[in-house]
């Protein structure tokens, strides 16, 4: 894929359907989202409800296909955590290692930096190793893991605390 054959998108309404039905991907196939079951399309309003007033996007593709999603948010609520949010990303697998994620990752990163936010977080499934991969590759280091949080398709797992300073 070149890099014309791909767009970012503010996401939207207009984009509910692709994205559930990628999160729901996730959810049957992978430690990658948590939920065991998959979702409804009103649980869109959850990522634009989570993600509100930062920035949320989808990957399209030149058939105008969404590819994947992704989105920051607020790490806690408290005026004094203002300066640290959190990224989550989904994109399908036969869209990965394409440079994609690290695009929207970059593009995240210039949105913080731009309010003031100068620590990205991520947590990630333990049994997720594509994506912790993926985030040490792109500058994250572990800071943190909650062991044996969480427990899927019959298997424990950690949830992992990714940190990038920038």
């Amino acid at each position: 894929m070149g890099k014309t054959d791909y767009a970012f998108e503010k996401m939207s309404d207009s984009h509910r359907q692709a994205v559930i039905d990628i999160f729901n991907y996730f959810v049957r196939q992978s430690y990658a989202a948590y939920l065991e079951n998959p979702v409804d399309y009103d649980f869109f309003d959850q990522f634009l409800k989570m993600s509100h007033g930062y920035p949320a996007l989808v990957i399209k593709n030149a058939a105008q296909q969404v590819m994947g999603f992704g989105f920051m948010r607020p790490h806690h609520f408290a005026d004094s955590m203002k300066r640290a949010a959190e990224v989550t990303y989904f994109i399908l697998p036969e869209n990965t290692r394409m440079g994609l994620g690290s695009r929207m990752l970059v593009f995240f990163e210039d949105e913080a930096k731009k309010r003031g936010i100068d620590s990205l977080l991520a947590n990630i499934s333990s049994r997720n190793q594509e994506s912790i991969e993926f985030h040490l590759k792109n500058g994250f280091r572990e800071c943190g893991r909650f062991h044996k949080v969480g427990r899927k398709f019959g298997e424990d797992f950690d949830v992992v605390w990714m940190q990038k300073m920038l």
